[in-house]
């Protein structure tokens, strides 16, 4: 709960913070070089040709402005030590709070072409600062920077992971696509940044909040300075506090200086009487001599700061030949009557705690740290968008999710029936949709007959049920190896097990199954049937048996009960409109793997396509290139040939071609004898909201060799980009819970794929309860989507991540001895109301988990959970 709490104030500010926040990154990045950028646009300004004499000296420079401008009021000098370097006469001016700055010519005094583009930088720091409103700006951006700091440490402790890597902190995950991307992207990026964004809000609130300043001196242990001395400190200019708006705006080692003398010297020339110009040009003078003769090597810039007190000092600051930064500045007092400097504090002498209090605009912006960090503190600057952009989408996205989530399913027909028909009732038992599916079919057909009907799932049937009604039909699957459905098993034990008199009762069975599994072909059907005339119940016709969905048997059902009724029934068939979709991808998951290739298949969605986490895919095989060149070879067949109007090839595309039938005379009707390919179906392993339908296929062999239809239609034969018949059919049992309980993922090899669309709806929904039980041969080979399952669990989708790789030690460990190992955590997540979905192989994984959970959790409890929908399995 602290975490989700911590999460939802994360994204709530971000989508209401990040545009400012934004806005302050890309204009603090281009702040950040203002010098930088206004000497490059400004050649003429900063350089001048090399002269063959000497530069003028600062009482050179100060008695031909004072002469040819007499009312001019002069605050400071400064002199660069490279030969073509300008120098800087700063004075006072009106609007200019620190006065301004005049570049000239070191060698002439000429003054050079003023800056352009100092306007637009003034505009770029108003918008960083205040985003040019004003007081109330500045506390709008005071409290975004309060909050870029909660974003950095909220977001390490959400991502904080149980297991720590490189990889998983720092490296980014091309192949993860949509929300996984989006958020690897901003979790990634943003932890790259975190130092940075953490340093730059640090300081950066030291201009809002004087006692966020206050606290920073000291934490640091640093005396903060006295807001009297601000006007005297001379070469101090960074000591103006970083509080005053004057703090943010100081832009070189010159104008700071001059700056911060500035309001002292407008003061003097306005209150105080100025020293005798005769005494002024001395202190320049001497001062200019001794400080060639102790530091002639040691500088790249100075500042004389013209006096204004008849103390006889002068102070000057000057910047080190090799600058750290733009407020390495070191200051000094120089007695022009005793020739003597008096308190030079140099930059290098100071502490650590000392520098970064005196130079807080330096580290917020980077240059503290040498060029090589501010150009990547620019850069994080500028990155600030990208978490505005993909915290908004993935905002977006998780909306959209609930809504898809939320939205009903309902859709009732209203019909008049026959006031003097007997009511009937029909009972399904479904294990993936199809047996419901037909149920409402029939029931359809019967009301369209005028019959009154109701629908049942067997699990909610009761004993009063069967004995109000007098007319049943039962429409039931049979599941896995002979078993009842998931939900149908309370059904069987309570229900199949009772003596009661049914001799009222006419009933007929519909049967489906799968004569893959030729011992149990439709057995839960026929048991159904041996019960209700175990007990007295009359079968109206025999049961009738459906393959596959086979459409043939399907029509049977309908004939025999139109027969058995005397009523007109329309044809009743399981619709099977297969769309277009496009194979985008194919890609190996288990290279080397000791068992048989498995493949992650993707394919492009066509408009309007949906389908809910648990589905299924239903595919319709088509024959190789190969098959249909050897058929056609076969019976000397022209490809061109035509047949109900389209060529032989296009009309065997998906028709049997490995059975018998013997050649006709007439071609279309012989070639109609070739029954269409068996669908294959497949659990999906996406959400709608990835826009990619994904499946986890394996290849299937005979004995000869010979790859299954629907395995070797989708790994092998069918071309990237080619069109594929594929259909979604809803697997309601699978489908996920609406709310946050917790669930229990239980799978085994290409089972992954039920797991990894439940794992992305809840992923989307942010629900974090999840517990995943994964079982292959290797780990190196066979950890499917393992960079997709470790994300979830660094960001704490997934809370718990089991794993059981059977080839990876000497003894065999499976999934269920993953349950039996941890069976007090198991009944701890049963007793807060957790849901078990289980997906893989009925042979061997299914049924050990099964009995596992039988012996864990009892079996009378197991048996609650499937009724109550909290055990739910898609296996095959």
């Amino acid at each position: 709960m602290f975490k989700k709490t911590f999460f939802q104030i994360h994204w709530f500010l971000g989508i209401t913070a990040g545009l400012i926040l934004s806005l302050m990154g890309v204009t603090g990045a281009i702040y950040s070089y203002e010098q930088q950028i206004l000497k490059w646009m400004n050649p003429d300004s900063y350089v001048v040709e090399v002269q063959n004499q000497n530069k003028l000296s600062p009482a050179e420079l100060y008695q031909h402005f004072t002469k040819q401008e007499p009312d001019i009021k002069i605050n400071s000098v400064t002199i660069a030590a490279l030969p073509e370097q300008a120098s800087t006469v700063n004075i006072a001016k009106e609007g200019e709070r620190r006065g301004y700055n005049m570049l000239v010519n070191p060698y002439t005094a000429e003054v050079l072409p003023e800056i352009k583009g100092k306007k637009f930088f003034k505009f770029v720091e108003q918008l960083h600062r205040n985003l040019t409103v004003g007081p109330v700006g500045k506390q709008i951006t005071g409290a975004c920077t309060l909050m870029l700091l909660f974003f950095v440490l909220s977001g390490l402790y959400l991502r904080w992971p149980k297991r720590h890597t490189i990889k998983q902190w720092f490296m980014l995950k091309p192949k993860l696509k949509g929300r996984n991307f989006i958020w690897d992207l901003h979790a990634v990026v943003g932890t790259w940044v975190a130092i940075f964004y953490l340093i730059i809000a640090t300081t950066g609130l030291t201009w809002s909040y004087s006692w966020w300043k206050n606290g920073l001196y000291t934490v640091l242990g640093v005396e903060p300075p006295k807001a009297q001395m601000q006007g005297n400190q001379g070469g101090k200019g960074e000591k103006s506090g970083p509080g005053e708006k004057s703090g943010h705006s100081e832009k070189s080692p010159d104008k700071e200086h001059a700056g911060a003398k500035s309001r002292d010297g407008q003061k003097g020339h306005g209150e105080e009487k100025l020293l005798p110009a005769q005494e002024i040009d001395y202190a320049l003078n001497q001062s200019w001599t001794a400080f060639n003769q102790k530091f002639a090597t040691n500088y790249s810039s100075v500042t004389f700061n013209i006096p204004k007190k008849p103390d006889h000092q002068i102070e000057l600051s000057f910047v080190d030949a090799n600058i750290q930064h733009e407020r390495a500045r070191n200051n000094a007092k120089f007695d022009y009557q005793t020739a003597e400097f008096k308190d030079v504090k140099l930059y290098e002498d100071k502490k650590l705690n000392e520098k970064i209090m005196s130079s807080l605009l330096p580290v917020h912006r980077g240059s503290f740290f040498g060029p090589v960090y501010q150009f990547f503190a620019m850069l994080a600057a500028l990155s600030m968008p990208l978490f505005f952009v993909t915290g908004w989408l993935l905002y977006l996205k998780r909306r959209k999710q609930k809504k898809l989530t939320s939205a009903a399913r309902q859709n009732n027909v209203a019909v008049t029936v026959d006031p003097n028909a007997k009511p009937w009732l029909i009972a399904y038992a479904s294990q993936t949709g199809v047996s419901e599916q037909l149920a409402w079919r029939t029931a359809t057909s019967l009301q369209q007959a005028r019959q009154p009907v109701t629908v049942k799932a067997v699990q909610h049937l009761t004993i009063d049920d069967l004995k109000q009604f007098e007319q049943v039909l039962f429409i039931a699957s049979t599941y896995g190896t002979g078993e009842a459905p998931d939900l149908a098993s309370s059904f069987a034990k309570k229900i199949l097990t009772t003596q009661v008199d049914l001799s009222h009762l006419n009933y007929a069975v519909l049967a489906l199954g799968s004569k893959e599994y030729p011992d149990t072909f439709c057995s839960f059907g026929h048991r159904i049937d041996q019960w209700l005339s175990q007990n007295s119940a009359q079968a109206m016709f025999n049961t009738i048996e459906v393959d596959n969905a086979n459409p043939e048997q399907i029509q049977a059902w309908n004939t025999a009960l139109a027969q058995a009724t005397e009523l007109e029934l329309n044809t009743m068939h399981i619709d099977k409109t297969f769309d277009t979709w496009t194979l985008s991808k194919r890609e190996l998951l288990n290279p080397n793997s000791l068992g048989a290739p498995a493949f992650n298949i993707e394919f492009k969605m066509p408009e309007g396509a949906h389908w809910q986490a648990g589905d299924i895919a239903e595919i319709q095989p088509a024959n190789s290139r190969e098959r249909i060149q050897a058929f056609l070879a076969k019976y000397e067949l022209n490809p061109n040939t035509q047949v109900l109007g389209q060529s032989i090839e296009n009309y065997v595309w998906n028709r049997d071609l490995t059975v018998d039938v013997p050649k006709t005379a007439i071609l279309d009707q012989w070639l109609e004898q070739f029954p269409v390919l068996p669908t294959r179906e497949y659990s999906i392993a996406s959400v709608p909201a990835q826009q990619v339908l994904r499946l986890v296929v394996r290849q299937q062999s005979d004995e000869h060799g010979q790859l299954g239809l629907g395995s070797g239609w989708l790994t092998k034969h069918a071309e990237i980009n080619a069109e594929v018949a594929l259909r979604i059919r809803t697997n309601e049992s699978f489908h996920l819970i609406a709310d946050n309980r917790p669930i229990i993922y239980i799978g085994n090899g290409t089972g992954i794929a039920g797991l990894m669309s439940l794992l992305n709806a809840r992923h989307r929904l942010e629900y974090t309860d999840n517990w995943l039980i994964f079982g292959e041969r290797q780990r190196e080979h066979d950890f499917f989507y393992e960079e997709t399952l470790q994300t979830w669990l660094q960001m704490g989708t997934l809370k718990r991540l089991d794993l059981a790789f059977s080839r990876d030690q000497a003894e065999k460990v499976y999934v269920h001895h993953k349950l039996q190992e941890n069976a007090e955590e198991l009944k701890a997540w049963i007793n807060q109301g957790a849901v078990i979905y289980v997906c893989g192989s009925i042979n061997g994984m299914a049924s050990d988990v099964d009995h596992a959970l039988r012996q864990i959790l009892g079996e009378a409890h197991l048996d609650q959970l499937r009724l109550d929908g909290r055990y739910r399995r898609d296996v095959y």
